[in-house]
C-alpha cells in the first residue's frame, strides 16, 4: 500500500480559499468605501451649492429689509405730512371763513344809521350788538344779514328804545343772534337698549 500525505494539498488550498477569501473582502470593502466616497462627494457638492442659494437669499433678504424700512419710513413720513396738510387746510378755512364773515356783515351795516358797539362770534353763533337810528334801520340790517352766504338765520333777541338828549335824537339798542356758516347741530345720542 502506497501512502500518500494530502494534508499539504489541503493546506494549500485552505490557504487559497482564505486568500480568496481576503481577497473579495477587501475588494467589497474598497468598492463600498468608494461608494461611500462618492456618495459623501456628492452630498458635499450638493450641501455646498445649497448653502451658496442661501448666503444669495439672504443677501437679497437684506436688500429687501433695506427696502421694506425705506417703505415704512416713507409711509409714516406720508402719513404724517397728510395730517400736517390737513391741519393747514382747516386752519386756511378757520383763517378765511371769519374774514369773510366780517367782511358780510360789514357789507350789511346800513351806512350812517347802524353803528355795531360789539360782535362775537363762537362755534357757529355769533352775536351782534350795537345802536341804530331807528328798527326799520334795524330790520333793513337782518336783511342785509340772511342775503348773506355765511350767516344762515338772524334773530333778534332785543330792541330798546332810548332818547339822547344831548344830540336830541332817539336810537334804538339791539342784540341780534346768528347762525353762521360754522354752526353745526349736536345730534342726539340714540341709546341702544337690550330687546
Amino acid at each position: 500500500m502506497i501512502k500518500i500525505n494530502l494534508l499539504p494539498f489541503r493546506a494549500a488550498r485552505k490557504r487559497e480559499n482564505v486568500k480568496r477569501q481576503i481577497t473579495i473582502s477587501i475588494l467589497l470593502v474598497s468598492v463600498t468605501l468608494l461608494a461611500m466616497l462618492y456618495y459623501f462627494i456628492q452630498l458635499a457638492g450638493t450641501l455646498s451649492n445649497l448653502q451658496e442659494e442661501e448666503r444669495k437669499i439672504k443677501t437679497e433678504l437684506a436688500t429687501f429689509k433695506k427696502t421694506i424700512d425705506r417703505m415704512n419710513y416713507l409711509e409714516k413720513r406720508i402719513k404724517n405730512v397728510k395730517t400736517k396738510l390737513a391741519v393747514i387746510k382747516n386752519l386756511q378755512k378757520g383763517k378765511t371763513g371769519p374774514v369773510h364773515l366780517l367782511d358780510e356783515v360789514a357789507m350789511a351795516v346800513p351806512r350812517n344809521k347802524l353803528w355795531l358797539t360789539s360782535f362775537n362770534e363762537s362755534k357757529g353763533s355769533l352775536t351782534l350788538t350795537g345802536t341804530a337810528k331807528n328798527n326799520d334801520t334795524v330790520a333793513l340790517f337782518m336783511t342785509n344779514l340772511e342775503k348773506s352766504a355765511y350767516i344762515r338765520s338772524v334773530d333778534l333777541k332785543s330792541a330798546k328804545l332810548k332818547t339822547m338828549p344831548a344830540h336830541k335824537l332817539k336810537a334804538s339798542n339791539f342784540v341780534l343772534k346768528c347762525r353762521t356758516y360754522a354752526f353745526k347741530t349736536k345730534k342726539p345720542r340714540v341709546k341702544k337698549g337690550r330687546r
